[in-house]
Protein backbone atom coordinates (compact mmCIF):
# COMPACT_ATOMS: atom_id res chain seq x y z
CA UNK A 1 0.00 0.00 0.00
CA UNK A 2 2.54 2.41 0.70
CA UNK A 3 4.90 1.72 -2.30
CA UNK A 4 1.65 2.45 -4.47
CA UNK A 5 1.01 5.61 -2.45
CA UNK A 6 4.46 6.32 -3.13
CA UNK A 7 4.32 5.72 -7.26
CA UNK A 8 0.88 7.79 -7.41
CA UNK A 9 2.41 10.27 -5.61
CA UNK A 10 5.26 10.38 -7.67
CA UNK A 11 2.54 10.50 -11.05
CA UNK A 12 1.22 13.40 -9.54
CA UNK A 13 4.40 15.56 -9.36
CA UNK A 14 5.06 14.29 -12.69
CA UNK A 15 2.34 15.48 -14.30
CA UNK A 16 2.24 18.86 -12.07
CA UNK A 17 5.78 19.73 -13.52
CA UNK A 18 4.51 18.92 -16.72
CA UNK A 19 1.19 21.03 -16.93
CA UNK A 20 2.76 24.01 -15.26
CA UNK A 21 4.97 25.09 -18.81
CA UNK A 22 7.03 28.33 -18.67
CA UNK A 23 6.27 31.61 -20.61
CA UNK A 24 9.61 30.18 -23.67
CA UNK A 25 7.37 27.09 -23.67
CA UNK A 26 5.20 26.46 -27.22
CA UNK A 27 5.91 30.34 -27.84
CA UNK A 28 3.15 31.81 -30.15
CA UNK A 29 3.24 35.41 -32.12
CA UNK A 30 0.17 36.52 -33.57
CA UNK A 31 0.67 39.05 -36.42
CA UNK A 32 -2.68 40.81 -36.64
CA UNK A 33 -3.06 40.79 -40.32
CA UNK A 34 -2.72 38.92 -43.44
CA UNK A 35 1.03 37.23 -44.34
CA UNK A 36 3.41 39.32 -46.16
CA UNK A 37 3.18 42.98 -44.20
CA UNK A 38 4.64 44.25 -41.20
CA UNK A 39 3.13 42.34 -38.62
CA UNK A 40 4.34 39.30 -40.13
CA UNK A 41 8.00 40.85 -40.21
CA UNK A 42 7.74 41.31 -36.41
CA UNK A 43 6.88 37.27 -35.69
CA UNK A 44 9.58 36.79 -37.76
CA UNK A 45 11.91 38.68 -36.22
CA UNK A 46 11.35 37.56 -32.62
CA UNK A 47 10.61 33.70 -34.32
CA UNK A 48 14.34 33.69 -35.38
CA UNK A 49 15.58 35.17 -32.91
CA UNK A 50 14.73 32.88 -29.79
CA UNK A 51 16.14 29.90 -31.84
CA UNK A 52 19.19 31.12 -32.95
CA UNK A 53 19.50 32.52 -29.41
CA UNK A 54 18.67 29.22 -27.79
CA UNK A 55 16.23 30.85 -25.92
CA UNK A 56 13.27 28.25 -26.62
CA UNK A 57 13.64 24.51 -27.51
CA UNK A 58 10.67 24.81 -30.11
CA UNK A 59 10.15 27.05 -32.92
CA UNK A 60 7.75 29.29 -32.29
CA UNK A 61 4.86 29.40 -34.03
CA UNK A 62 2.95 32.42 -36.00
CA UNK A 63 -0.85 32.94 -36.21
CA UNK A 64 -1.94 35.08 -38.44
CA UNK A 65 -5.66 37.01 -37.12
CA UNK A 66 -6.38 39.75 -39.51
CA UNK A 67 -8.94 42.77 -38.65
CA UNK A 68 -9.15 46.09 -38.18
CA UNK A 69 -5.88 46.04 -38.44
CA UNK A 70 -4.78 44.89 -35.52
CA UNK A 71 -8.56 45.36 -33.86
CA UNK A 72 -9.76 42.02 -33.75
CA UNK A 73 -6.53 40.90 -31.90
CA UNK A 74 -6.47 43.06 -29.84
CA UNK A 75 -9.74 42.13 -28.43
CA UNK A 76 -9.24 38.88 -28.39
CA UNK A 77 -5.88 38.86 -26.17
CA UNK A 78 -7.55 40.77 -24.17
CA UNK A 79 -11.08 39.44 -23.45
CA UNK A 80 -10.57 35.70 -24.39
CA UNK A 81 -6.57 34.50 -23.83
CA UNK A 82 -5.66 37.29 -21.60
CA UNK A 83 -3.35 34.95 -19.45
CA UNK A 84 -1.37 33.08 -22.21
CA UNK A 85 1.84 34.04 -21.01
CA UNK A 86 3.51 32.34 -23.73
CA UNK A 87 1.74 34.02 -27.06
CA UNK A 88 3.18 37.64 -28.07
CA UNK A 89 1.04 40.04 -30.28
CA UNK A 90 2.80 42.46 -32.90
CA UNK A 91 2.18 45.85 -32.74
CA UNK A 92 3.36 48.94 -34.49
CA UNK A 93 2.62 52.58 -34.26
CA UNK A 94 -0.25 52.08 -36.45
CA UNK A 95 -1.46 50.25 -33.78
CA UNK A 96 -1.28 53.30 -31.53
CA UNK A 97 -2.51 55.35 -33.79
CA UNK A 98 -5.84 52.92 -34.07
CA UNK A 99 -5.89 53.01 -30.81
CA UNK A 100 -5.96 56.77 -30.64
CA UNK A 101 -9.08 57.00 -32.50
CA UNK A 102 -10.70 54.40 -30.34
CA UNK A 103 -10.65 51.74 -33.01
CA UNK A 104 -9.99 48.74 -31.21
CA UNK A 105 -13.28 49.30 -29.75
CA UNK A 106 -14.15 49.93 -26.02
CA UNK A 107 -10.62 49.01 -24.87
CA UNK A 108 -7.35 51.83 -24.90
CA UNK A 109 -3.29 51.40 -24.31
CA UNK A 110 -4.40 50.74 -20.63
CA UNK A 111 -5.97 47.24 -21.18
CA UNK A 112 -2.52 45.45 -22.57
CA UNK A 113 0.75 44.64 -21.15
CA UNK A 114 3.43 46.46 -23.50
CA UNK A 115 6.12 44.07 -23.26
CA UNK A 116 9.50 45.21 -25.80
CA UNK A 117 9.76 47.44 -28.98
CA UNK A 118 12.79 46.43 -30.96
CA UNK A 119 13.01 48.05 -33.98
CA UNK A 120 11.62 51.49 -35.64
CA UNK A 121 11.15 51.70 -39.20
CA UNK A 122 9.92 54.33 -41.73
CA UNK A 123 7.15 55.47 -43.71
CA UNK A 124 7.75 55.22 -47.35
CA UNK A 125 5.43 56.24 -50.83
CA UNK A 126 5.85 53.58 -53.28
CA UNK A 127 4.72 52.75 -56.60
CA UNK A 128 4.53 50.00 -59.20
CA UNK A 129 8.42 49.15 -60.68
CA UNK A 130 6.42 49.69 -64.29
CA UNK A 131 4.80 53.17 -62.86
CA UNK A 132 5.67 56.54 -64.39
CA UNK A 133 6.03 58.23 -61.19
CA UNK A 134 9.68 58.44 -61.14
CA UNK A 135 9.88 60.79 -57.63
CA UNK A 136 7.58 62.33 -55.26
CA UNK A 137 7.30 65.60 -57.48
CA UNK A 138 6.07 63.43 -60.64
CA UNK A 139 3.25 62.34 -57.97
CA UNK A 140 2.29 65.38 -56.70
CA UNK A 141 2.27 67.17 -59.82
CA UNK A 142 -0.41 63.83 -60.83
CA UNK A 143 -2.42 64.52 -58.26
CA UNK A 144 -2.81 68.22 -58.03
CA UNK A 145 -3.50 68.03 -61.98
CA UNK A 146 -6.58 65.47 -61.23
CA UNK A 147 -6.54 63.79 -57.76
CA UNK A 148 -9.48 61.31 -59.39
CA UNK A 149 -7.08 59.67 -61.45
CA UNK A 150 -4.33 58.62 -58.68
CA UNK A 151 -5.76 56.19 -56.63
CA UNK A 152 -3.84 55.57 -53.19
CA UNK A 153 -4.00 52.02 -51.46
CA UNK A 154 -3.59 51.60 -47.67
CA UNK A 155 -3.48 49.50 -45.08
CA UNK A 156 -6.22 50.45 -43.31
CA UNK A 157 -8.93 52.77 -43.78
CA UNK A 158 -9.37 56.64 -42.90
CA UNK A 159 -7.67 57.11 -39.70
CA UNK A 160 -4.91 54.48 -40.01
CA UNK A 161 -1.31 54.92 -40.44
CA UNK A 162 -0.71 54.60 -43.66
CA UNK A 163 -3.78 56.43 -44.68
CA UNK A 164 -2.28 59.71 -42.42
CA UNK A 165 1.00 59.49 -44.18
CA UNK A 166 -0.79 59.48 -47.78
CA UNK A 167 -2.63 62.76 -45.56
CA UNK A 168 0.37 63.94 -44.77
CA UNK A 169 1.81 64.05 -47.73
CA UNK A 170 -1.29 65.87 -49.34
CA UNK A 171 -0.78 68.42 -46.42
CA UNK A 172 2.78 68.86 -47.12
CA UNK A 173 2.25 69.37 -51.38
CA UNK A 174 -0.45 71.86 -50.90
CA UNK A 175 -3.31 69.79 -51.31
CA UNK A 176 -6.82 69.16 -49.51
CA UNK A 177 -6.62 65.62 -48.47
CA UNK A 178 -9.99 64.91 -48.55
CA UNK A 179 -10.23 65.00 -52.46
CA UNK A 180 -7.46 62.36 -52.40
CA UNK A 181 -8.51 58.66 -53.17
CA UNK A 182 -8.30 55.85 -51.06
CA UNK A 183 -8.68 51.51 -51.55
CA UNK A 184 -8.21 49.85 -47.86
CA UNK A 185 -6.83 46.86 -47.57
CA UNK A 186 -6.59 44.69 -44.58
CA UNK A 187 -2.15 45.04 -43.99
CA UNK A 188 0.68 45.62 -46.32
CA UNK A 189 0.53 42.30 -48.23
CA UNK A 190 -2.89 42.80 -50.03
CA UNK A 191 -2.17 46.65 -50.94
CA UNK A 192 1.24 45.54 -52.80
CA UNK A 193 -0.47 43.30 -54.55
CA UNK A 194 -3.00 45.35 -55.39
CA UNK A 195 -0.21 47.99 -56.49
CA UNK A 196 1.27 45.78 -58.71
CA UNK A 197 -2.40 44.15 -60.16
CA UNK A 198 -2.87 48.17 -61.12
CA UNK A 199 -5.40 48.46 -59.34
CA UNK A 200 -3.87 51.46 -56.93
CA UNK A 201 -1.05 53.47 -58.30
CA UNK A 202 0.21 54.63 -55.02
CA UNK A 203 0.89 53.06 -51.38
CA UNK A 204 2.03 54.49 -48.39
CA UNK A 205 3.60 51.88 -46.87
CA UNK A 206 6.66 51.37 -44.85
CA UNK A 207 10.33 51.12 -45.65
CA UNK A 208 11.84 47.85 -44.76
CA UNK A 209 8.42 46.33 -45.94
CA UNK A 210 9.01 47.34 -49.59
CA UNK A 211 12.65 46.40 -48.92
CA UNK A 212 11.46 42.62 -48.04
CA UNK A 213 9.02 42.54 -50.69
CA UNK A 214 11.43 43.91 -53.32
CA UNK A 215 14.01 40.62 -52.22
CA UNK A 216 11.22 38.54 -52.82
CA UNK A 217 10.20 39.47 -55.86
CA UNK A 218 7.80 42.32 -56.00
CA UNK A 219 7.55 44.33 -59.14
CA UNK A 220 7.81 47.84 -56.83
CA UNK A 221 9.49 50.72 -56.75
CA UNK A 222 9.65 53.60 -53.46
CA UNK A 223 9.57 57.10 -54.57
CA UNK A 224 10.31 58.35 -51.13
CA UNK A 225 11.24 57.57 -47.59
CA UNK A 226 9.70 59.78 -44.80
CA UNK A 227 13.14 59.73 -42.60
CA UNK A 228 15.33 62.19 -41.24
CA UNK A 229 18.12 60.75 -43.45
CA UNK A 230 18.58 58.60 -45.79
CA UNK A 231 18.43 54.85 -44.86
CA UNK A 232 21.29 52.15 -44.87
CA UNK A 233 20.82 48.89 -46.96
CA UNK A 234 18.66 48.34 -50.04
CA UNK A 235 17.07 51.46 -50.02
CA UNK A 236 20.03 53.85 -49.41
CA UNK A 237 19.69 55.24 -53.20
CA UNK A 238 15.71 56.79 -52.21
CA UNK A 239 15.60 60.15 -51.24
CA UNK A 240 14.24 61.38 -48.08
CA UNK A 241 10.35 63.39 -48.78
CA UNK A 242 12.51 66.29 -47.42
CA UNK A 243 14.98 65.92 -49.73
CA UNK A 244 11.97 66.35 -52.38
CA UNK A 245 10.66 68.96 -51.03
CA UNK A 246 8.10 67.89 -48.60
CA UNK A 247 8.77 68.65 -44.82
CA UNK A 248 7.36 65.01 -43.76
CA UNK A 249 8.78 62.52 -41.64
CA UNK A 250 6.84 59.53 -39.67
CA UNK A 251 9.04 57.02 -37.64
CA UNK A 252 7.56 53.75 -36.84
CA UNK A 253 8.14 51.15 -33.98
CA UNK A 254 7.72 48.05 -33.90
CA UNK A 255 7.18 45.56 -30.91
CA UNK A 256 4.99 43.12 -28.84
CA UNK A 257 2.31 43.01 -26.36
CA UNK A 258 1.19 40.50 -24.05
CA UNK A 259 -2.45 39.88 -22.34
CA UNK A 260 -3.63 41.76 -19.54
CA UNK A 261 -3.71 39.29 -17.09
CA UNK A 262 -0.11 37.47 -18.00
CA UNK A 263 1.54 37.35 -14.06
CA UNK A 264 4.22 39.77 -13.09
CA UNK A 265 6.64 36.64 -12.93
CA UNK A 266 6.22 35.72 -16.44
CA UNK A 267 6.51 39.19 -17.65
CA UNK A 268 9.55 39.75 -16.05
CA UNK A 269 10.93 36.08 -17.55
CA UNK A 270 10.20 37.95 -21.22
CA UNK A 271 11.44 41.55 -19.97
CA UNK A 272 14.39 39.78 -19.33
CA UNK A 273 15.17 37.64 -22.21
CA UNK A 274 14.35 40.91 -24.56
CA UNK A 275 16.79 42.88 -22.51
CA UNK A 276 19.49 39.71 -23.23
CA UNK A 277 18.35 39.41 -27.22
CA UNK A 278 18.32 43.23 -27.77
CA UNK A 279 22.54 43.92 -27.27
CA UNK A 280 23.26 41.30 -28.73
CA UNK A 281 25.20 41.71 -32.30
CA UNK A 282 23.22 38.27 -33.17
CA UNK A 283 20.00 40.44 -32.65
CA UNK A 284 21.11 43.49 -34.48
CA UNK A 285 21.90 41.17 -37.49
CA UNK A 286 18.52 39.71 -37.56
CA UNK A 287 16.74 43.17 -37.30
CA UNK A 288 18.85 44.84 -39.98
CA UNK A 289 18.33 41.77 -42.77
CA UNK A 290 14.44 43.24 -42.30
CA UNK A 291 15.49 46.47 -42.98
CA UNK A 292 14.55 47.52 -39.20
CA UNK A 293 16.61 50.32 -37.78
CA UNK A 294 18.00 50.31 -33.78
CA UNK A 295 15.22 50.97 -31.51
CA UNK A 296 15.38 48.82 -28.42
CA UNK A 297 12.93 49.29 -25.43
CA UNK A 298 11.01 46.84 -22.74
CA UNK A 299 8.97 46.89 -19.50
CA UNK A 300 7.96 50.26 -18.23
CA UNK A 301 10.03 52.56 -20.05
CA UNK A 302 8.16 50.98 -22.73
CA UNK A 303 5.23 51.38 -20.99
CA UNK A 304 5.31 55.09 -20.41
CA UNK A 305 6.52 55.89 -24.06
CA UNK A 306 3.12 53.85 -25.22
CA UNK A 307 1.36 56.33 -23.53
CA UNK A 308 3.08 59.57 -24.88
CA UNK A 309 2.65 58.31 -28.29
CA UNK A 310 -1.01 57.47 -28.39
CA UNK A 311 -1.60 60.80 -26.44
CA UNK A 312 0.43 62.51 -29.28
CA UNK A 313 -1.49 60.45 -31.80
CA UNK A 314 -4.75 61.72 -30.62
CA UNK A 315 -3.60 65.26 -30.60
CA UNK A 316 -2.71 64.83 -34.62
CA UNK A 317 -5.70 63.07 -35.13
CA UNK A 318 -8.07 65.55 -34.31
CA UNK A 319 -6.13 67.65 -36.28
CA UNK A 320 -7.17 66.50 -39.23
CA UNK A 321 -10.75 66.36 -37.74
CA UNK A 322 -10.78 62.45 -37.11
CA UNK A 323 -12.50 60.80 -34.30
CA UNK A 324 -10.51 60.82 -31.02
CA UNK A 325 -11.27 58.27 -28.12
CA UNK A 326 -11.55 59.74 -24.84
Amino acid sequence: MKLKLALMSLVMMGVGSVAVAGPLDKTECIAAAKPGGGFDLTCKLVQSALMEGKYTADPMRISYMPGGIGAVAYNTIIAQRPAEANTLVAFSGGSLLNIAQGKFGRYNENDVRWLAAVGSDFGAVIVAENSPFKSLKDLVAAVKKDPTKVVFGAGGSVGSQDWMKAALTARASGLDHKSMRFVAFEGGGEAITALQGGHVQVYSGDASEAEQQIKAGAKIRVLAVMSDKRLEGGLSNVPTAKEQGLDIEWPIIRGYYVGPKVSDADYKVWVDTFNKMLVTPEFNKLRSERGLFRFSMTGNELDAYIKKRVASYRDLAADFGLNVAK
